[in-house]
């Protein structure tokens, strides 16, 4: 096994000529055009062409490697990968930016302008997909075999636009024009079984169930190699695409049916056409549950295919090599699909079966909202997949009549309570459960949120089970959220630390020191200014709003939910609003509020508080009376590249959730990793990034988790806050007038109702406060630019512990046990064209 050099003695695998020949001869053998006639979207594609010759080399000497040595690998389900654009990411981590950047220039190409051709892969929606896509980063640059494995979504979630502030959703086509990063693998083609009966047929004295299904679908397998560092591995994810069996109906379409014809091909393409289908109505609901199943069903097969192609049918080795990780609850069908594999279809006996599958499935808690927790009617599940709602009882049983009877005997409020059936409203099966149930260990993402779940969300589990629920913070990969986004920040401190710090973010650490020295002050702020003003030009191209960048950009970019309480950041603008109104030479900081954020089709105030945000904005933007002391934006359709421009550029970050809601989050840690300041409710991850940075480098606000259940639990009243707060009243009043909506009186009145007739189930009005004096503080700190920008320097040199790395590492240890398994040929790479 070849050596690698230490990270001080880096080389690029090639030289620039070398990558100038294979770009050229992509331009004409792959693309059919030559230098003078290709379009920007054509060198694109020649010089992603180029990069793919390393990828896939690497990639076929990672899987001949762990093949030699039949390694235990991760297969990490997820129904969300939000991977972004790959070209720069790639570039970085095979450590060919600067030579791909001067290659292109000497052919009269700027490498900046080509990486805007590119396509996010929209594959996600928010933070659950973005930690996926940092998982999988990691696990290739740490050398641990491992598989992503997901849907590959025709539209993934949507493109957002606004028409007169409202938000209105199209098709996301990210594969219009073809996606240079992935291949098809028809060779490994499964068939998912859908709907039909379950035939109980006798054999040899014993009962044998047998499924006829009464639909079949095909899963087609798209690969995209997934680039470690440093000439690491190269990983996989592999996406499922739904296609209807070979089958056309001839004779249908002869007689004039047409559209008759494809009817089936159109059924099953449609379980792949989006991410979460709207189940508003039963047809939404069995098409997300057919999606959910659909690409577990398939993963599971795929893994099944691939140790029974070494190791036969002797199942003895099977846990020892296979661990799965369900990222939530999506995959959780996963579980009685193994359970059908074992022993319907390879006759295992039930108990060792269901042993194996606690020791294969670990699972990722993400939330404490009860309302995302997934559950599925009885009903649904017993039409939809019948074999399967039978292996569940039969967990259930056994479980409630073994071990929960062993620990309570007599108890069926215990048994109630644990039961992966819910009797409220309608059977229904409570997914959540069933993980818990069918895996060895249970996470949650920060150190607050796995206390929770203990405490508050499964305490009867962890009383039966104390050692399954555990912690491990959530993590995001340097390589791409400062290395690559923030290229002047990474230059800056490659200047004065080792340069292996993208791999050992520890070691960022050394910056304290330089926090209190003016010429390295004067740096990082030269770096966050020329940063801010790309970030304007960008506003700028994307709303016709001209920023100023000299003033503070406040930002907060996130899905839009309640929970994250975008409308309390919205309150506190409209009251910086009405104060220049009164006094427009007020002595206030001038700030610019960017927001980015989707809301689900379906979540109307969701969608009403953009609205909201929108037309705030647009009336204090046209205000000529506050100049530039005052501007909000809200940047459309936001995705990963867009994220990629906003956060080197903020100076504060918003993490302004309800305590105790959060899971985690992990924008917040890219946005303090680029120097922003937290505004932020001790949530999720918030704590731990204070307890780094210190609260000194951090405004934190609001009720804490056990003030917010003791002011529910004592009756909380919105009406007390509104009537109390003058200032508060005149606020949430302004939202039944006509002032932002001229002509339209009552159009924003849905926010005061929640906040209101509503109960603010988020303690919006019961934060307010305590939220203005906190920005009262981020205004006297940013005047002073000196200690304004230590504390900036000071949270990144402290977020070391929030790298992907780490929490992979510890997956491995307390979860996955895995070993390493550099590629044989390590840094060896395929020889120079030309």
């Amino acid at each position: 096994m070849s050596k690698k050099p230490e990270a001080t003695n880096r080389k690029p695998p090639i030289t620039r000529e070398g990558m100038q020949e294979k770009i050229r001869t992509h331009l004409h053998t792959t693309l059919g055009t030559y230098p003078e006639k290709a379009s920007p979207l054509a060198w694109w594609q020649a010089t992603a062409a180029a990069v793919n010759e390393f990828a896939f080399f690497g990639l076929t000497d990672t899987q001949k490697t762990h093949s030699k040595y039949d390694t235990r690998a991760i297969n990490y389900f997820s129904l969300e990968f939000l991977m972004g654009r790959l070209l720069s990411n790639n570039l970085h981590n095979l450590h060919l930016f600067e030579l791909a950047d001067e290659a292109l220039k000497d052919m009269g190409q700027n490498l900046a302008d080509l990486l805007e051709q590119e396509q996010d892969l929209a594959l996600g929606n928010g933070g659950l997909g973005r930690l996926a896509a940092c998982y999988l980063d990691s696990l290739a640059s740490l050398n641990y075999p491992a598989i992503g494995y997901g849907i590959h979504y025709e539209h993934g979630l949507f493109e957002q636009h606004f028409r007169n502030g409202h938000q209105i959703e199209r098709p996301d086509d990210w594969r219009e024009y073809g996606n240079p990063w992935e291949i098809c693998r028809p060779e490994s083609v499964q068939e998912i079984k859908l709907y039909g009966y379950v035939e109980s047929c006798i054999e040899n004295g014993e009962t044998r169930k047998v499924w006829h299904a009464g639909r079949t679908v095909k899963a087609v397998p798209w690969d995209i190699p997934i680039v470690g560092y440093n000439h690491s591995n190269v990983n996989i994810l592999r996406l499922w695409e739904s296609r209807a069996p070979d089958f056309f109906d001839w004779d249908v379409f002869n007689a004039g049916g047409y559209v008759d014809a494809q009817e089936e091909q159109a059924e099953a393409e449609a379980i792949t056409k989006v991410l979460y289908p709207n189940d508003a109505t039963e047809a939404g609901k069995a098409l997300r549950l057919i999606q959910q199943y659909f690409f577990s069903a398939a993963s599971l097969a795929d893994i099944v295919r691939r140790y029974r192609r070494v190791h036969g049918d002797d199942w003895s080795q099977f846990t020892k090599l296979v661990a799965i990780q369900l990222n939530d609850t999506h995959p959780a069908v996963a579980i009685p699909e193994l359970m059908r594999l074992l022993v319907d279809e390879k006759g295992l006996n039930w108990d060792d079966a269901w042993s194996m599958c606690q020791q294969v499935f670990s699972y990722t808690n993400h939330t404490l909202l009860p309302e995302a927790l997934e559950t599925w009617p009885v009903k649904l599940f017993e039409r939809v997949l019948p074999r399967h709602l039978e292996i569940i009882y039969e967990i259930n049983h056994q479980f409630l009549y073994g071990e929960v009877e062993a620990m309570w005997p007599g108890d069926d409020g215990k048994k109630a309570a644990l039961s992966i059936i819910g009797e409220n409203h309608g059977r229904h099966i409570r997914m959540a459960n069933l993980c818990v149930i069918g895996s060895h260990k249970v996470n949650g993402v920060a150190e607050v949120h796995s206390r929770l779940i203990q405490t508050d969300l499964f305490p009867d589990f962890h009383q039966l089970w104390p050692d399954k629920l555990i912690n491990v913070t959530n993590g995001i990969t340097p390589r791409r959220w400062l290395k690559a986004c923030n290229p002047r920040l990474a230059k800056l401190i490659d200047r004065h630390i080792e340069p292996d710090w993208p791999t050992e973010l520890s070691k960022l650490e050394k910056l304290k020191d330089l926090a209190y020295d003016a010429d390295f002050q004067n740096e990082y702020r030269a770096v966050k200014l020329a940063n801010k003003q790309d970030l304007a030009a960008e506003i700028e191209q994307l709303t016709g709003v001209t920023v100023n960048p000299e003033a503070l950009f406040d930002v907060q970019i996130k899905r839009l939910h309640e929970y994250k309480r975008q409308h309390l950041n919205l309150l506190h603008i409209m009251a910086l609003y009405r104060k220049l109104l009164q006094n427009p030479q007020a002595d206030v900081v001038p700030r610019v509020f960017i927001f980015a954020a989707k809301a689900a089709p379906g979540y109307q105030l969701a969608k009403d508080i953009i609205y909201a945000i929108n037309m705030v904005a647009d009336r204090i933007n046209n205000d000529t009376s506050i100049g530039d002391k005052l501007k909000v934006v809200m940047l459309p359709n936001y995705r990963v590249s867009l994220a990629e421009k906003i956060i080197p550029a903020a100076d504060v970050s918003e993490q302004i959730s309800t305590a105790g809601k959060e899971a985690s989050g992990t924008g917040n840690m890219k946005l303090a990793l680029n120097g922003a300041l937290t505004v932020g409710t001790l949530d999720g991850a918030n704590i731990e990034i204070v307890e780094e940075a210190g609260e000194d480098n951090a405004f934190i606000f609001g009720l804490t988790v056990d003030d917010v259940k003791a002011l529910h639990n004592n009756g909380y009243n919105p009406f007390d806050v509104y009537l109390d707060d003058g200032e508060l009243k005149t606020l949430v009043d302004w939202f039944d007038t006509d002032f932002f909506t001229p002509g339209q009186p009552g159009a924003l009145s849905s926010i005061k109702h929640s906040l209101l007739e509503g109960g603010d189930p988020f303690k919006v009005l019961a934060d307010f406060r305590a939220y203005c004096d906190a920005q009262k503080l981020v205004d006297a700190k940013y005047r002073d630019s000196a200690a304004w920008t230590r504390s900036a320097i000071i949270n990144t040199a402290t977020m070391g512990k929030f790298n992907s790395d780490r929490s992979i590492e510890d997956y491995v240890e307390r979860v996955w046990r895995l070993k390493k398994h550099p590629r044989d040929n390590g840094w060896e790479v395929p020889g120079e064209i030309g």
